[in-house]
């Protein structure tokens, strides 16, 4: 919905614009109202064929001249809104609502609106203005498949699958509806299904990158499948994107590794990160992670005591990526009185709007001053609500974001009564187990195994700080632990949330919660210990990033 201009708008351009001049601006006599509609237009369209190529720079200048000489300008809101949505979520929205305040029944515009819900995690107004897209429209793919996917993330896929079950009937080869469903029913861990629809939109060429890089993820290859040979000939395709070529090269990887191939595995993990073009900028990461030590001091954080709520509801699971975040929310959600929300963006949105990110690094000393007691209270009230959404009655309430780890001193503000579970992993089996995922935007520093490695001990030197100002207050989850001795672990991790023993937390794996993430099969079986010293498969690929590493790679 955020990448593609409105069918509605493309017929506007057809009737009211005719043929457009080449440079509309300078060519058409000023002052003439139909004029400037039409340079408006002739710019939006350019603005929209700068988006698709990803020059958002471009776009944006573009949409803000159409701003300039026509103020709220629906389709230039809107298309600002995709070109911020990812990078800039909080304008994607102010941009959104704006476009809709113009035209409230356009459903795109609700559309978009509801895309930058979703990209904060705030589902329940992002499903409102999904559903009423489908009011105005009913059979529109482009909704339903959102409406899906933001039941699946919301941890509802069984809700999901009607909505892409009606858009495959509305539009059999919408690129959306197929790869849709198959990650609903990947999420309640059907596996075996989700297949069979992957396999029908390759064979019909549909989102083929797409399709191939999440069908290998529904299962563990013992042999070779045929699907590697049509992965490597895909890899031939002239006309692949560098998004193509990433998901490609990926998947082909994912395959060998579990063939234990690892040397040709481990070349297609290689050029898939090349195939990213991500570049992490090392030295900010250090300044924002000196900021936060500096600031975050034991005096500090004496000062506001009885800030925040003294809710113990919240827990937040923390550590990198990989690093058992998911396994232990899922051993923990098992239990009768757990809720397992998934990965919140909400802490990190909360972090924004009081300017607690990188680039405050430096003055953020300033910007916990700002926060009051009463305005801490506000701030953990109005979070308790957005997670009561998900389960009114539960007694704790799990928010698995990996990277939250960064924000345990905004935790110990808001809520100083708060389970905090860190998750630890081998050094070098956690970062490799990161270079062969695809993460998003946010994950640059995933792209390059040095950069890898000096990210880790940025990480590890912010984690000791944060147990050097809270001693015993984290509950280090140290995934070798778990693997080796389940029940205890398990029975401590339990312990810690202060709840009683539930037999059902040693059996996760039958759980009916959905599962969102790159572990999504992996949790759906029982604790296997394959995954402990991984890394030596790769030992002759991986020696940037062990250097990088330094002394934590002995550890």
């Amino acid at each position: 919905m955020n990448n593609r201009l409105p069918p509605a708008w493309s017929k506007h351009l057809k009737v009211q614009t005719g043929p457009k001049p080449k440079f509309p601006q300078q060519n058409l006599p000023q002052g003439n109202p139909l004029s400037r509609i039409q340079a408006d237009d002739a710019l939006l369209e350019q603005a929209y064929q700068f988006q698709q190529a990803k020059r958002l720079n471009e776009a944006q200048d573009l949409c803000l001249r159409v701003l300039a000489r026509t103020p709220n300008h629906p389709l230039a809101l809107y298309i600002l809104g995709t070109v911020c949505i990812g990078y800039d979520d909080e304008a994607a929205l102010r941009y959104f609502a704006r476009a809709l305040n113009e035209e409230p029944k356009n459903p795109y515009y609700h559309l978009g609106l509801a895309s930058g819900y979703v990209k904060v995690s705030e589902f329940s107004p992002a499903i409102e203005h999904m559903q009423y897209a489908l009011e105005l429209q009913p059979n529109l793919v482009e909704a339903l498949c959102a409406l899906g996917d933001a039941y699946i993330q919301f941890d509802k896929p069984e809700m999901a699958l009607p909505l892409y079950e009606k858009a495959l009937k509305t539009n059999r080869d919408h690129p959306k509806v197929r790869t849709g469903l198959a990650r609903a029913l990947s999420s309640l861990g059907r596996m075996d299904e989700a297949a069979v629809y992957l396999k029908e939109t390759i064979e019909r060429g549909i989102a083929v990158p797409t399709a191939y890089n999440d069908l290998v993820q529904t299962r563990k290859f013992t042999e070779e499948p045929k699907e590697l040979q049509s992965i490597i000939r895909e890899l031939g395709n002239a006309k692949l994107d560098p998004d193509g070529l990433e998901k490609l090269h990926l998947a082909a990887g994912k395959v060998l590794n579990d063939l234990k191939r690892y040397k040709d595995a481990f070349d297609h993990f290689n050029k898939a990160k090349q195939a990213s073009g991500r570049i992490f900028d090392i030295d900010q990461y250090r300044r924002w992670t000196d900021s936060l030590i500096e600031t975050f001091t034991p005096e500090m954080l004496a000062a506001r005591s009885g800030y925040g709520s003294p809710s113990d509801v919240p827990v937040f699971v923390v550590g990198m990526p990989r690093s058992g975040t998911t396994l232990t929310e899922q051993i923990c959600a098992s239990h009768l009185d757990v809720h397992g929300a998934g990965e919140l963006s909400k802490l990190r949105r909360v972090a924004n709007a009081i300017d607690l990110k990188k680039s405050s690094a430096g003055r953020l000393e300033q910007v916990i001053a700002s926060i009051t007691k009463d305005l801490s209270r506000t701030l953990a009230e109005e979070h308790l609500t957005y997670l009561r959404e998900r389960a009114p009655s539960a007694l704790r309430i799990v928010d698995k974001m990996p990277h939250n780890f960064e924000l345990i001193g905004l935790i110990a503000v808001l809520f100083p009564n708060a389970r905090i579970i860190h998750c630890r992993r081998d050094a070098i089996d956690n970062c490799v187990s990161c270079f062969v995922q695809r993460f998003g935007e946010g994950h640059s520093y995933n792209a390059d195994l040095k950069a890898l490695g000096l990210y880790y001990r940025e990480y590890d030197r912010l984690m000791r700080h944060w147990n050097e100002v809270f001693p015993g207050l984290i509950f280090e989850n140290q995934y070798e632990t778990l693997v080796e001795d389940q029940e205890a672990q398990s029975r401590r991790l339990i312990d810690y949330l202060g709840l009683p023993w539930d037999d059902a937390c040693l059996r996760f794996f039958d759980r009916d919660g959905s599962v969102n993430t790159p572990s999504r099969w992996q949790v759906r079986q029982p604790i296997y210990r394959s995954s402990v010293k991984r890394w030596k498969n790769y030992e002759n690929e991986i020696q940037p990033l062990i250097d990088a590493l330094g002394d934590l790679a002995d550890k």
